[in-house]
């Protein structure tokens, strides 16, 4: 069910359809909707993605998902204190190893989509916020409907992603503790090392399944 609901996360993300000036006009929620209507009709359609193709489904995270995440935002959040024991090339190394890790770690919830139905609920918005919660649920068919939640803020390249709640649980607030505990015992580069080993072994399961 877990993998399911990450469809939502990453769907809502997924904005090539849209031009990024177009994007930048539209209100966080219509964004959201448009967006997901698009992605979604991809999942149905796209033989490779239903056929558990992995390159090709992290080509289209990697295109189409990454420019509306602020990583380093979200890596600030997850590394909490200890972001400020990090120098400005290990802050960077962070960043980017946590986006490979949440791209590896969700690469298989484009596959799993089983025509789940999103829904999202009016925005109360003021002109001069930058700072936001897009609230949406989705429906799945034998469950009660689930919460997700994405907080987002707008930067002059539109509105980006830099958390994501699902009932109520952050995302980045869920790795807090492993990063945490992973620079307790080797600092900010033992964190950066655990992490890159973590992309490696997912790499290599991916790589495993793929020739099966």
């Amino acid at each position: 069910m877990k993998r399911g609901l990450l469809i939502a996360v990453l769907a809502y993300v997924c904005s090539s359809a849209l031009p990024l000036c177009a994007q930048s006009m539209m209100a966080p929620d219509v964004l959201a909707k448009s967006v997901t209507d698009e992605v979604i009709a991809i999942l149905r359609s796209d033989k490779d993605i239903n056929s558990s193709n992995p390159e090709k489904v992290i080509n289209l995270i990697e295109t189409k998902v990454l420019p509306h995440f602020n990583f380093m935002r979200m890596t600030q959040l997850a590394a909490g204190k200890n972001w400020r024991k990090a120098n400005r090339q290990q802050r960077a190394a962070l960043a980017e190893q946590f986006r490979v890790l949440l791209v590896r770690t969700y690469t298989t919830a484009f596959t799993s989509y089983r025509d789940q139905t999103i829904t999202y609920r009016p925005l109360r918005m003021r002109p001069e916020d930058d700072d936001v919660v897009v609230k949406s649920q989705v429906l799945q068919h034998g469950g009660p409907p689930v919460a997700v939640d994405y907080s987002m803020e707008k930067s002059s390249t539109g509105w980006k992603v830099y958390d994501v709640a699902i009932e109520g649980v952050s995302l980045v607030q869920n790795y807090r503790s492993t990063f945490n505990g992973e620079i307790q015992r080797g600092g900010i580069d033992g964190l950066i090392q655990a992490l890159d080993n973590k992309n490696r072994q997912l790499a290599q399961r991916t790589t495993q399944d793929t020739s099966q």
